[in-house]
């Protein structure tokens, strides 16, 4: 599950790290409080070239009428990604990256309260989530839009979450975006070795909250 991310690596950075001709559009960084429905950045290969675009985070199934005309779908796991209407097309045409520097996911302790944590890699480098998307647009409203694909968590993540995105290394980024070929689908397993964790403030718990202090470890 992935519901929550930070996005703080500047655009000429993303751009540089991913080999990837930058949109004149991208998302505003750093965002602390990546939300669903809001713009993230995205990496795309057409022909030998690469993108760094925005999308918005909420994959629009084709047959939907409106954005809101059926579940959001944030996440797609990657089980059953080949099998659902709704991204199985995707998964064979349209995958990207979504870089991110870190996502956050919640623990419940014995009086109800939800604990938050900061899931980046232990490295200090960003994230890269296997991702697919979809362009969508009906009488005369569009959007290209994503989904992060998740798979069972493994490791010291189970203690969190029972999921996590999938994490692409570098070397894997070229068969996801197709340059390399077919067989993807071995990359969509979990790779938590990579990762470490931290508890941040409840105050994330809120859409509206913002600045760097979230991502900041606190003492537990």
């Amino acid at each position: 599950m992935c519901g929550r991310m930070a996005i703080t690596l500047p655009h000429d950075a993303m751009a540089q790290m991913f080999e990837a001709t930058p949109a004149n559009d991208l998302p505003e960084v750093p965002n602390y409080n990546v939300c669903p429905t809001v713009q993230v950045h995205t990496v795309t290969a057409h022909e030998g070239n690469r993108r760094l675009r925005p999308m918005r985070w909420g994959f629009i199934p084709h047959w939907y009428k409106k954005p809101n005309d059926g579940p959001l779908l944030i996440n797609a796991r990657a089980e059953t990604v080949a099998e659902k209407p709704a991204f199985r097309a995707a998964v064979r045409k349209r995958r990207c990256l979504i870089p991110a520097s870190g996502f956050y996911e919640w623990t419940v302790d014995k009086a109800g309260n939800k604990l938050p944590w900061l899931i980046h890699r232990e490295d200090g480098d960003p994230l890269a989530f296997a991702g697919v998307w979809q362009d969508w647009e009906r009488d005369g409203e569009g959007f290209v839009t994503c989904a992060v694909v998740t798979t069972a968590a493994a490791g010291a993540m189970c203690d969190i979450h029972s999921r996590m995105p999938v994490i692409l290394e570098p070397a894997d980024w070229r068969l996801w975006l197709g340059e390399a070929g077919h067989g993807a689908a071995v990359l969509m397993k979990a790779n938590p070795e990579v990762l470490a964790f931290h508890r941040v403030d409840p105050k994330v718990n809120s859409n509206r909250a913002s600045g760097p202090e979230l991502i900041e470890p606190i003492d537990v």
